[in-house]
């Protein structure tokens, strides 16, 4: 078995962004949890915030870089990724695909 890829999107904001863009981002699982979760290769999938750096990320880990790059096309990341952008989030791009050199933990 390949080992899993792990998908990395980062935004970024001003501090005056941040609260409103955390709770955005909060509410934005409803609309995008039930797609992603029917979406083949995935093995999990984490949304974070970080105030000290001013970021928020999702992070995915899929069986394949071909599954992972179905959130590429996904129309309500898309459609969440200009809200936003509209509230003045900066995304990193490219996403990143990183491949695992190694893992441990409870479900390595």
């Amino acid at each position: 078995m390949s080992e899993p890829v792990l998908r990395v999107s980062i935004l970024r904001c001003d501090a005056t962004k941040f609260a409103l863009l955390r709770e955005m981002m909060l509410e934005a699982e409803a609309a995008l949890r039930p797609g992603i979760e029917a979406m083949p290769g995935l093995l999990t999938f984490y949304a974070g915030a970080d105030e000290a750096t001013l970021s928020l990320i999702n992070t995915s880990v899929w069986d394949t870089l071909e599954h992972a790059r179905q959130l590429d096309t996904f129309q309500p990341m898309l459609d969440a990724g200009k809200r936003f952008v509209a509230e003045g989030a900066i995304f990193e791009r490219p996403i990143m695909h990183y491949t695992s050199l190694w893992r441990f933990g409870q479900r390595a």
